[in-house]
């Protein structure tokens, strides 16, 4: 409907210049300057509707690609279900990277009585004096289930030392035990993957100023956020060191490049799906991440070093 809108807008835009173009000696001055404003209008109103028909369009063609691969994503569920295998995925990065809105995109049609999605928050009093992994611990998966954590453990690792919501030793103590803590996880059989969404400081620049300026989005500006812009190269900082401790074999990093949101969603859902071994709904899906896209830990280290080597310091 809204095409063929635009059609009518465009066949009356037409049809008023001929009427200017053959008529122009039946009507008066006033008249011309009407209908030469009017047509001004009609332009602009295309216009906007051309646009606004393009984003439409655009959106509704990502969502599209996006569904074989959620097809894809039910398949792997039953793969687990019927395995007994336990998957935990770390969506982690800066605030405004696109953490939320890839996990939306990767449970929009699984089974919701097999995923959990997981977004602790400030840590209670009484957790204060436990184990820092216990609150963790407590939403792990069973058999057959999918956990994914918005933000996770390494909040210890990023956020809390940048902030200074950890102490100098509580952070040098995560950094000397997570490895081993998740170590044990998968040779317990834990399926883990621990993606880091990455995006520019411009774009995230961006994202901040679109939503101080959209009521519906203001909600998710935080103070956390306000400053996230002041504090970007401590953020680099403790990432370089997050990636250079924390990257193992058993649990690797992968980096997810998210200025293009639906890149990052279709790379990061081809990833998981590479997780495990279940037999694919469609064999003739295309699967292999875009390198441009999707990146790994080491590859992301070595680019780091040579950013620090070249400009003297961290530029993302």
């Amino acid at each position: 409907m809204q095409d063929k809108s635009v059609e009518n807008v465009i066949t009356e835009l037409s049809v008023r210049s001929d009427s200017k173009g053959e008529g122009a000696t039946q009507v008066n001055n006033a008249g011309q300057k009407k209908l030469e404003a009017e047509n001004q209008t009609l332009k602009k109103t295309v216009e906007q509707l051309k646009a606004k028909n393009s984003k439409a369009l655009r959106q509704f063609r990502r969502e599209e690609e996006l569904k074989p691969y959620q097809a894809e994503l039910i398949k792997m569920q039953q793969y687990l279900e019927n395995t007994g295998t336990r998957m935990i995925i770390l969506f982690e990065g800066r605030d405004a990277a696109g953490k939320g809105g890839t996990i939306r995109r990767v449970t929009r049609y699984m089974n919701e009585k097999h995923y959990r999605v997981v977004a602790l928050g400030k840590p209670t009093e009484h957790e204060k004096t436990q184990w820092f992994f216990q609150k963790y611990v407590q939403q792990f998966p069973r058999g057959g289930e999918v956990v994914l954590f918005d933000r996770s453990w390494y909040n210890r690792a990023m956020v809390e030392p940048v902030f200074g919501f950890c102490s100098d030793e509580e952070y040098k103590n995560f950094m000397r035990g997570v490895s081993g803590f998740e170590k044990d996880l998968v040779r317990q059989g834990t399926v883990l993957i621990k993606l880091y969404f990455s995006v520019t400081k411009s774009e995230q620049a961006r994202r901040f100023n679109r939503r101080k300026n959209d009521p519906l989005r203001q909600w998710k500006l935080s103070e956390v956020d306000v400053q996230a812009q002041e504090r970007w190269d401590d953020f680099t900082n403790v990432k370089y060191e997050m990636l250079r401790k924390t990257h193992t074999t058993h649990a690797p990093w992968t980096i997810i490049r998210s200025n293009d949101k639906h890149q990052a969603r279709l790379n990061a859902i081809k990833m998981i799906l590479n997780s495990v071994p279940y037999e694919r709904l469609n064999p003739k899906l295309d699967f292999v991440p875009n390198p441009d896209v999707l990146v790994s830990g080491s590859r992301e280290l070595e680019n780091m070093e040579a950013q620090m080597l070249k400009k003297g310091k961290f530029t993302h």
